[in-house]
């Protein structure tokens, strides 16, 4: 009798199994919770990480599916984005909806934190991550990625990915828009429905999630953010360290061409490092150079050459990313946006020149100073002409 009984359970499993399994809308994608965005354009389907943004998974489920405890009156009981519109779309970047205005401006009544996952990035076309004003301005709006876009990362969470759709995405997003990237005709959301595959998902509840998990969201919030801190803090440590160890070797060096250096009527001290064989620009030419930038003790205040920001702690990686490391352009004028010495040195060089220049700090930022430099202070130049241009 026992064996029939254990049997009979195991039936009745395959059978609940199997009608689960013919219940699914879309078998092929296996177990999970997927969003199905209906557009006049066709249809993607995201699938949500529930199991890594439980809050905002839950935040979004519950907007679709007309249930969320938090929302503005006048959308309590219905489907949230049935009906919303994608009212900003840009090419090869990403398109985005959810707005109940339609402008980029409007929210379903409230706001919540952001919510980040470390194995979750901007990192290939089809990403669904949450649109915001700033830190912790959640609400409904999301934007769905064409292309990678790390510099997105840590700024908006990522909820999901698209995994049928890419065509649709791309579709959307090659509409015609007007002012502010909104398609002249308007691509409408018709239905966003949630859809549970596998039994781990047809248990997630939204609203018990979105009740027991946003009270936690803002307390590893801040968990994270003093973790950052200390780990940001360290690393300006280092960064401090490498500054002053690279400084020390190259004092004496500054001290050297110091004492070379001629001082001019202004009060600016020249000598040139290495004579280039170009020609010289004239007034209000457009010239590209190289510059590095130190206080007086040789500690390194900027440089647009890589290895030598790489060698004193300064490298930034999103400045290398933006082509930041690569010969400044600029104007050889005394009204150019530049420090005054750094203008009167350059108006003073040829074509592939290196000069040194010690500025006194009236030909710098003077009295005011601008952070990190202090008021009525000295500084040391470096500056190579590579160029002339157009």
């Amino acid at each position: 009798m026992k064996i029939f009984k254990h049997s009979m359970k195991i039936f009745a499993l395959a059978i609940c199994t199997l009608l689960f399994s013919c219940d699914e809308k879309y078998p092929d994608l296996g177990d999970g919770l997927f969003a199905e965005i209906v557009t006049n354009k066709g249809t993607m389907v995201a699938k949500l990480y529930y199991d890594k943004t439980p809050v905002t998974v839950a935040n979004f489920v519950a907007l679709a599916e007309g249930n969320h405890p938090m929302v503005d009156s006048i959308y309590k009981g219905k489907k949230y984005y049935n009906g919303l519109i994608f009212h900003r779309v840009m090419n090869d970047f990403m398109i985005q909806g959810g707005d109940p205005l339609g402008t980029g401006t409007g929210n379903p009544g409230y706001r919540f934190g952001d919510e980040f996952d470390d194995t979750l990035k901007h990192d290939k076309p089809g990403i669904l991550s949450m649109a915001n004003g700033g830190p912790g301005t959640n609400g409904s709006q999301f934007f769905i990625t064409e292309k990678p876009t790390p510099w997105l990362d840590n700024i908006h969470t990522v909820f999901g990915e698209l995994v049928l759709g890419l065509d649709i995405q791309d579709s959307i997003s090659n509409v015609k828009v007007a002012e502010r990237n909104k398609p002249i005709e308007d691509i409408v959301i018709q239905e966003m429905n949630i859809i549970r595959q596998g039994f781990e998902a047809r248990n997630f509840d939204a609203i018990k999630t979105w009740e027991t998990e946003l009270p936690k969201l803002a307390e590893r919030a801040k968990e994270k953010a003093n973790s950052a801190q200390l780990e940001a803090d360290e690393a300006q440590r280092k960064r401090e360290e490498k500054n002053l160890a690279a400084a020390k070797e190259l004092l004496p060096t500054l001290n050297d061409y110091k004492s070379k250096a001629k001082t001019l009527p202004s009060g600016l001290m020249t000598y040139l490092v290495k004579k280039g064989t170009g020609e010289k620009p004239k007034q209000g030419a457009k010239v590209k150079v190289w510059y590095e930038g130190y206080f007086t003790d040789g500690r390194l205040l900027d440089s647009n050459i890589k290895e030598v920001a790489e060698k004193f702690g300064h490298y930034n990686e999103m400045r290398d990313q933006q082509k930041g490391y690569t010969p400044m352009p600029t104007q050889v004028s005394p009204n150019a946006r530049n420090i005054a010495g750094f203008n009167e040195g350059l108006a003073n060089m040829n074509v592939g020149d290196k000069m040194y220049l010690y500025i006194p700090s009236h030909l710098a930022w003077g009295e005011n100073g601008r952070p990190p430099v202090e008021p009525n202070t000295d500084l040391v130049f470096f500056i190579e002409m590579v160029e002339i241009t157009k």
